[in-house]
Formats: structure tokens, C-alpha cells, sequence
């Protein structure tokens, strides 16, 4: 069996195929533009935007910046950042992802409903991640963010609670949260959990099980900055010791490529199918040089 196997589920996920269409769209037209934080994190693909005309610029940047256009990516955006946009005369070339938005205005609408009496708004996430910090935008960055159990000790339990999730985290550990703080609630305070998990993220997890598990070796292709691509790495390499997570085809260990192995390539949802196919196109280059 000398097989390679690109998984067809792994690739960009809407969000940031929506993103890179509108910057591509943008750029054609001429002049500047310019994204807040790295489109994607992927820096080849960011080099690649880069090269057609894309400047990637920090808050700080932005801030200073007046009369330009630019893109805001999927992750979304904290309200102060459109009212700087209103001050400095910025157009802005909106790509956060809907998932993100519906899920921004659910946190925006329960804060302003509850703040007047002691809820908790509770956000599970990764803290200073660019999705989170526009979740925590929408409570006047007054939420508290859980990125594991032993965070819920920030929790008083006697008071109410109201749990919301960043949209790319698993399933399995935000119900362990769920079930946890449903555990230590007292004093008949109330606890109201939404779950919104974007499924065509966490769908990931399940498939790069079965994926991992039917290949011999697992070459994962993902940006180092990924938070998507370390989680499905680490379930990759459950079910498939022999997984190698790598940022670009010269990564590649031409003593790992086995002649009879079978290989699957996949990766994160910031990982574009170009560059996974770059990755199948050097493994069949080592082969043909070791036959």
C-alpha cells in the first residue's frame, strides 16, 4: 500500500473562506487595505495577502490610522473598535463571521439585561484571543473567562450565572463545565448555559478521529498560532501516535515517509487545501527519490 490521503473535511471553515474572498475581492480593486490581526493564523497564507497587497496592522496601528479601509477578519471585533472607525473616518470591510455576531449580540443582550442584578456573565475560552476579546467587548469586558476547570474557583456559586462558550472550543469540555457548575450552584441561585459552538468546527474533532486512526501516519498541517490546530493535533495524536504536526513542506523528515506506509495529510481550520497539497506533492518527491 503506497497510498496518500488528503482529508476532505479538514481546510478552511466558512468564516475565514469568507475573510480571504472579501480581502481578495478588495485588493482587486487597488489602493490600501488593511486587516486588523492576521487574517487567518497561518502565516504562509498571510504571506500570500501580504504579497497581493494586504498590510496586517495591530489595535495600536489602528487606532493612529485615519480615512483608510479596513478589513476586520472572522474572529470579530469589540464595540470600541467600530467607534474608533466612526472617529477616524475608517471604512471598515466587515468579514467577522456570522456565527461570531449572532453569538456577540446574545452576550451584548443578556448583559444588558442582567447587569443590574449580579449576574455572572461567564465566557469559556481562551483568554486574549481575538474572538474572546470581542465576546468580553459586549459586557463592557466585565465577563470572566473559563479556560479550564480549575478557572471556576473566579465563580461565586451563591450568585446567578450565565455561561456562553467561544464558538471553537469542544463540545465535550464546555459540557464538563455545564456539568460542574451545575454541581456546586447553592442558595437557589440560577444557572442558564448557551451552547454556541459552531459545529462545523467542533464536527473537526470526531472526524480526525476516525481519519487518524485509518492512516499510518498522519502529517498535520497547521500555522503555529492556531488554537484549532493544536487542539485537533492533540486528538490526532491519540489515535495515532505517529503524527507530525508541520508548518510547511520542507518539515517533513524524508526517514518518516515509509515507502509502504499509508499517509493522510490534514489540518486545522486555518489550514488552506493549497497548502496541504504542497504537502502531498513533496512526499511524492521523497518517494520518487528513495525508489
Amino acid at each position: 500500500m503506497n497510498n496518500i490521503e488528503i482529508d476532505s473535511m479538514s481546510g478552511f471553515c466558512f468564516g475565514v473562506v469568507n475573510a480571504i474572498k472579501k480581502a481578495e475581492e478588495e485588493l482587486a480593486k487597488g489602493g490600501t487595505l488593511y486587516c486588523l490581526g492576521d487574517i487567518v493564523h497561518n502565516n504562509l497564507e498571510v504571506d500570500r495577502l501580504e504579497k497581493l497587497g494586504l498590510k496586517t496592522i495591530n489595535h495600536e496601528e489602528f487606532a493612529q490610522l485615519k480615512d483608510a479601509r479596513v478589513l476586520l477578519r472572522a474572529h470579530g471585533e469589540p464595540p470600541s473598535t467600530y467607534r474608533i472607525a466612526k472617529d477616524n473616518n475608517i471604512e471598515i470591510i466587515d468579514a467577522s463571521c456570522p456565527v461570531v455576531l449572532r453569538l456577540q449580540k446574545k452576550i451584548h443582550d443578556k448583559y444588558d439585561n442582567e447587569k443590574d442584578n449580579n449576574t455572572q456573565i461567564v465566557i469559556y475560552g481562551k483568554n486574549g484571543h481575538a474572538e474572546v476579546n470581542g465576546l468580553l467587548g459586549q459586557t463592557d469586558s466585565t465577563a470572566i473567562v473559563i479556560e479550564k476547570k480549575d478557572d471556576l474557583v473566579k465563580l461565586g456559586f451563591s450568585k446567578n450565572i450565565c455561561l456562553f462558550s467561544q464558538t471553537t472550543k469542544p463540545l465535550d469540555g464546555f459540557q464538563e463545565i455545564i456539568d460542574i457548575i451545575q454541581s456546586r450552584m447553592t442558595g437557589g441561585a440560577k444557572f442558564e448555559f448557551f451552547d454556541t459552538i459552531c459545529r462545523q468546527v467542533s464536527n473537526r474533532i470526531p472526524n480526525i478521529k476516525e481519519f487518524a486512526s485509518k492512516n499510518d501516519i498522519i502529517f498535520f498541517v497547521a500555522g503555529e498560532k492556531s488554537s484549532n490546530g493544536k487542539v485537533l493535533f492533540a486528538e490526532c495524536r491519540k489515535y495515532n501516535p505517529e503524527s507530525y504536526f508541520i508548518t510547511t513542506p520542507s518539515d517533513i523528515d524524508p526517514e518518516v515517509v515509509g515507502k509502504t506506509a499509508s499517509i493522510g495529510i490534514c489540518g486545522a481550520t486555518s489550514t488552506p487545501k493549497w497548502q496541504m497539497e504542497e504537502v502531498e506533492a513533496r512526499i511524492n518527491e521523497i518517494r520518487s527519490v528513495s525508489v
